[in-house]
């Protein structure tokens, strides 16, 4: 199998297993000090990268401000998935509703990159909406 194969499946169990270190966090202290040691995680993470791989740091100044709004943006979701596993959000509920992001991705890649969607592709959104519906419902 390819390397992007076996990557992608770390990835997955990682994330898994962070949807439920996060939600134990914020049972335990506030969504903002949970942000702040999981923005020291990111800080050492990038530090061992930034030191361990050679980078070419000569970017435009445009690749630049995306890869900064990404961040903002990433940060941003991060901490307001905090917010929502603090004030009473269920892990399993939370987390599989924040990890549609890819759907506001397939709707901005089509308006503003021309990107088509197929209808079986338009058939998976809407599946993947119906999900979500399906999990935010409560239980008496």
């Amino acid at each position: 199998m390819h390397a992007w194969f076996w990557l992608s499946i770390v990835a997955l169990i990682v994330f898994g297993v962070t949807g439920v270190t996060q939600k134990l966090s914020t049972n335990r202290v506030s969504f903002e000090m949970s942000y702040v040691w999981f923005c020291a995680a990111m800080v050492a993470i990038s530090a061992a990268v930034a030191v361990m791989v050679p980078l070419d740091w000569r970017i435009s100044p445009s690749t630049g401000s995306l890869a900064i709004i990404g961040g903002l943006l990433n940060g941003l979701g991060v901490l307001t998935s905090f917010a929502a596993l603090e004030r009473g959000g269920k892990a399993s509920v939370v987390i599989p509703i924040i990890n549609l992001y890819p759907l506001i991705t397939i709707v901005l890649a089509w308006l503003f990159l021309g990107e088509r969607l197929s209808k079986i592709h338009m058939l998976g959104v809407c599946f993947a909406l119906a999900g979500v519906i399906l999990l935010s419902r409560e239980t008496a």
